[in-house]
């Protein structure tokens, strides 16, 4: 799948989500998607996605070509999303964030590796080398998932995320070298 494109998806459960870029007309739905996410989902997100103005600064994102978001929808509602950020310091460009959110009651699907792998082939149109993921270490299942796609752990930052409530929680961050993904991609493929 290109970046510019619709593909559906099978789930485990035989189910199908349509995975398609993000336009400004989802801005409302991804609006009602980050609201119905618990809080914790929340935590290690650069923006507050549960506010309408932040939204908006992310589309500006996605229109500068500073961010790439993948949506997955299933009947018109936004149940996932997998955004490529580009870093903004000159130094820095080889490198982008990857950030997967799924709906609670998708999890467990293979939504969250479809999103991701979707994610990976829009850092390579990027010409993104390396991508970095941050999650709070409880999320194992998520962690989990990012190291069955090679991710490793770089580093874990000790009560570096505050939670609404003023707790706080450890970071870790993982990466992966994109070029060691599309090797591995090819190889499948060829298989």
């Amino acid at each position: 799948m290109t970046t510019t494109g619709n593909e559906a998806i099978p789930l485990v459960d035989g189910s199908h989500v349509e995975v398609r870029p993000m336009v400004a007309g989802d801005r409302d739905r991804m609006l009602s998607f980050a609201r119905s996410l618990p809080d914790h989902d929340l935590l290690f997100l650069r923006r507050d996605i549960t506010r309408p103005e932040e939204i908006d600064g992310w589309l500006s994102d996605i229109a500068s070509g500073g961010s790439t978001t993948l949506v997955a929808t299933d009947d018109g509602q936004i149940v996932g999303y997998a955004s490529v950020s580009r870093s903004s310091p000159p130094w820095r460009r080889h490198v982008a964030e990857l950030r997967v959110l799924t709906a609670p009651g998708r999890r467990g699907q293979g939504l969250g590796r479809a999103l991701t792998n979707h994610a990976f082939l829009a850092a390579v149109d990027l010409g993104v080398e390396k991508m970095v993921a941050q999650m709070t270490p409880d999320q194992e299942v998520a962690i989990g998932v990012f190291y069955r796609l090679g991710f490793e752990q770089e580093a874990r930052l000790v009560r570096e995320v505050q939670d609404r409530g003023g707790r706080k929680h450890d970071l870790i961050v993982l990466s992966h070298d994109v070029s060691s993904y599309q090797e591995a991609r090819r190889a499948r493929d060829e298989a």
